[in-house]
């Protein structure tokens, strides 16, 4: 007698079992595992506003109430966890500065603006932005602080552009004056911070949109007019 074999995708075959979800628990995981890591980066900033710059990594662990083993499974060493908190406070700067330079068009009350929200930062969290200047000779940070600036510095390469425009004048001169000038701000800045903000806010801001927009207002005596009408001017300005 011959044996029968039954169909296993016949209609009496068990049916096949669910696919697992792909990656389900992994995805759980890594979200636990951010969501964690961001809780350090936290706790870290907030050992960086205690204790100042110089913070180790002990203070940073006792802030977080870890223990330094559990700091390195996030974070391979202390440079990773410092480029870590350097991309949160970067991302604070260009957040505070971000608005106001797409307002600006060429209006002197709007780049006092711009840069009286980059004071604001430094005058807020000095230790932050301590922290990054001391910083800034590791490779990783360097390149979030550049970037940064970058940010910044586009958005006032588009107000200085319009404004040489709208005088009739080369805009070519407006990206390097930008970056220029968000380096001076930011070398001001670690001078204002370091020495214990001698200058109220207010006026520091008023020093240097002046000298923004002094040096704007100054091409259209001295650029692309003859020598002679230069001096010309002069006289029937003073």
């Amino acid at each position: 007698m011959r044996r029968t074999t039954t169909d296993v995708n016949g209609p009496d075959a068990p049916p096949e079992p669910a696919a697992p979800r792909p990656g389900g628990r992994r995805d759980r995981w890594a979200d636990h595992r951010e969501q964690r890591r961001q809780e350090l980066i936290a706790a870290a900033i907030q050992a960086l506003l205690r204790h100042g710059p110089s913070v180790d990594m002990d203070q940073v662990a006792a802030t977080a109430g870890v223990s330094k083993p559990v700091l390195y499974r996030y974070f391979a060493d202390k440079a990773q966890l410092w480029l870590a908190v350097s991309e949160v406070v970067a991302a604070r700067v260009v957040a505070a500065i971000a608005p106001a330079v797409e307002q600006v068009r060429e209006e002197r009350a709007l780049v006092e603006a711009t840069i009286d929200a980059y004071l604001s930062v430094v005058e807020y969290e000095p230790s932050l932005y301590r922290f990054l200047v001391h910083e800034s000779g590791h490779p990783g940070i360097q390149q979030v602080v550049t970037g940064t600036s970058r940010q910044v510095a586009t958005g006032l390469a588009r107000v200085i552009g319009d404004r040489l425009r709208a005088l009739g004048l080369d805009a070519g001169p407006a990206e390097p004056w930008a970056y220029g000038l968000v380096g001076f701000v930011q070398a001001v800045g670690d001078w204002w911070t370091t020495h214990g903000q001698p200058i109220h806010r207010a006026a520091l801001t008023e020093y240097l949109t002046t000298l923004l927009w002094s040096g704007i207002e100054g091409v259209r005596r001295g650029a692309d007019l003859p020598p002679e009408l230069t001096r010309a001017h002069e006289r029937i300005d003073r």
